[in-house]
């Protein structure tokens, strides 16, 4: 596709950059399917350092950072958080937060995850664009926010809800837990995984047969995002006995 390799052409730029000129560069944010992309490039450079961050363990959009030897992530960090506050009784949603941000002719990929939380919300942002947010930001439809930049480490991420199931599955293989989470046949299953909408701990997967364990966090693009929270024993048919918390 056109659009990755202008990306792919654009993380060759900041990792030449960083080793040409010693210093830390980073990306723009990344998508989940970006982020496997960019993350295949990086380990053909052998000795790169360089990581991914997004403000918070599990966010969904991060940036590519590259560190010289000497560099530190804590002193290169380039996310800043935009927290905001809403006046008014009207809830704000993840879209009403996106859609005014764009509107302030931001582009995408400058801002990471939304995180909505009653009253406001906090907003993963690269750090160079913070003083303009904060002067700019005051509108999200027509409620008035209250903008302050703060620290990213003071990110404020809400507590999850889940919806826990429990099932058996003849395997722990990606398609079958795929299946399983999200209430379709095996094959369908395979097909989304096979068409790259199947990620897992944040990377793209597209082998069906692949195992998965406990612990591991599978979203399928558009429907949603499960953790395989345990897996029990073997029933007397021969079958796996597995918990699944799925993200509402």
């Amino acid at each position: 596709m056109k659009e990755d390799s202008i990306l792919l052409a654009g993380i060759e730029d900041k990792i030449r950059q960083c080793q040409d000129h010693y210093i830390a560069t980073n990306s723009a944010f990344l998508d989940m399917r970006q982020r496997t992309l960019v993350e295949a490039q990086c380990r053909q450079h052998k000795g790169l350092r360089y990581c991914f961050c997004g403000g918070y363990e599990d966010a969904e959009r991060t940036v590519a950072v590259f560190l010289p030897d000497y560099a530190e992530l804590a002193e290169n960090d380039p996310l800043a958080l935009l927290r905001v506050r809403q006046d008014g009784n009207r809830v704000l949603s993840h879209r009403d937060y996106l859609g005014s941000l764009l509107g302030l002719g931001i582009k995408r990929e400058i801002i990471g995850d939304i995180l909505v939380r009653e009253g406001g919300a906090d907003i993963v942002i690269i750090k160079d664009m913070a003083d303009f947010l904060l002067y700019s930001y005051e509108k999200a439809g027509r409620t008035a926010l209250k903008a302050e930049i703060v620290s990213i480490d003071q990110i404020i991420v809400p507590e999850n809800r889940f919806e826990e199931k429990r099932d058996t599955v003849a395997s722990l293989r990606l398609d079958n837990l795929i299946a399983s989470a999200f209430s379709m046949s095996r094959g369908k299953a395979a097909e989304a995984i096979v068409s790259g909408l199947v990620f897992v701990n944040g990377l793209q997967s597209e082998k069906a047969d692949r195992p998965v364990k406990e612990g591991d966090k599978l979203v399928l693009r558009g429907k949603g995002k499960v953790l395989l929270k345990s897996v029990g024993g073997v029933t007397r048919k021969d079958r796996i006995s597995i918990i699944i918390h799925k993200y509402i």
